[in-house]
């Protein structure tokens, strides 16, 4: 057990101590679930009512934070990134994957495997890859003909990264995700039989991405589909054939991205928003959850609601929709006056 005082975590942070500076950390937990010994967080101002509960020996706090708390407040620049920075010291070590091919992995002959790579048991790598050094395929992971994963991967079990496609360094990607599966893309006849369209791009991800589990990214029908370099894909997405996603980007749980839209950098989509086909979503855009986009947008906006609007507007326009049925009694009552006034002789 890693024993720390509440001192030596505030200088490490770079923060201040409100009172005695002498407890001991021995672990990490949240607000409602800390025992005492742990060090705890507040940077969500929704969860501040749980401070003055807490049992942690000490929360970390922003510098302006007000309020009273029973425990030692450590008031740093950014609680979130200073608990994720002391929590390692509590938690124990992600598995270690020594360098070597398991004998149950299939790799073809040609394949090319840099230093210090670990393939799993199970795994299948086909003619022409390339894995790069430091790559670790945990178990089950499928590489296609001709695909080239970065170095310093991650690859978690039961991923599929297709022929052809392409991850930059330092890239995770979780469970059950595939990356180059066949763009939906058909065409139809007269009599509204589709035939399918031959998807002949690729996926081509930048460095330091992470992807989440059960994602699809489709591959282009031609071309590239793009994953930006930073970007952070969360749980159950779908990424359509020939989207490009910019620099940084955040997508979270259960976005759809229709075919050949382009997102820009730092843009975040939030959960189940949807973009259609052949949009441009500019730098730095907000989409809030559940949004739908239906028409480009511009940089450094944020939207909302079905048809996405801007912020302000869709507000006034959710407040007038739910002002509807009083609007529709009270014009009731104002035709009951009209037919009244009509009959009257």
């Amino acid at each position: 057990m890693n024993t720390f005082s509440i001192s030596s975590i505030a200088a490490e942070v770079g923060g201040e101590v409100d009172r005695d500076a002498d407890a001991p950390i021995t672990g990490v937990g949240g607000l409602r679930e800390a025992q005492p010994g742990d060090l705890s967080f507040l940077a969500n101002p929704k969860y501040a009512g749980y401070l003055e509960q807490t049992k942690a020996s000490a929360v970390l706090v922003a510098r302006d934070l007000e309020g009273a708390a029973p425990c030692p407040l450590i008031r740093v620049d950014n609680p979130d990134a200073a608990f994720a920075q002391v929590a390692t010291h509590f938690i124990a070590p992600p598995p270690a994957y020594a360098p070597g091919i398991h004998p149950t992995a299939a790799i073809a002959d040609d394949v090319v495997v840099g230093a210090n790579v670990y393939i799993g048991p199970q795994c299948v790598v086909e003619a022409g890859a390339q894995i790069d050094q430091g790559t670790r395929l945990v178990a089950q992971v499928f590489v296609g003909a001709g695909a080239h994963i970065g170095a310093d991967n991650l690859i978690y079990p039961h991923v599929t990264i297709r022929e052809g496609c392409r991850t930059g360094a330092r890239v995770i990607v979780h469970s059950s995700s595939v990356i180059g599966s066949d763009g939906f893309g058909y065409s139809v006849d007269a009599e509204g039989v589709r035939t399918k369209i031959p998807q002949l791009g690729i996926v081509e991800i930048g460095d330091d991405v992470e992807i989440g589990a059960a994602v699809a990214i489709d591959r282009a029908r031609f071309g590239r589909t793009v994953i930006g370099r930073g970007v952070k894909i969360d749980n159950l997405c779908q990424i359509a054939h020939n989207v490009v996603i910019g620099d940084h980007s955040v997508i979270v749980s259960q976005v759809g991205i229709s075919g050949s839209a382009v997102i820009g950098k730092h843009v975040i989509l939030a959960g189940q928003a949807g973009v259609a086909g052949h949009l441009v979503v500019g730098d730095g855009v907000i989409a809030e959850g559940r949004s739908g986009i239906t028409k480009d947008v511009p940089a450094k906006t944020v939207v909302y609601g079905f048809p996405a609007a801007p912020r302000a507007q869709a507000a006034r326009l959710h407040a007038q929709i739910q002002r509807l049925p009083k609007l529709k009694e009270k014009i009731a009552r104002l035709e009951a006056r009209i037919e009244a006034l009509e009959q009257t002789p």
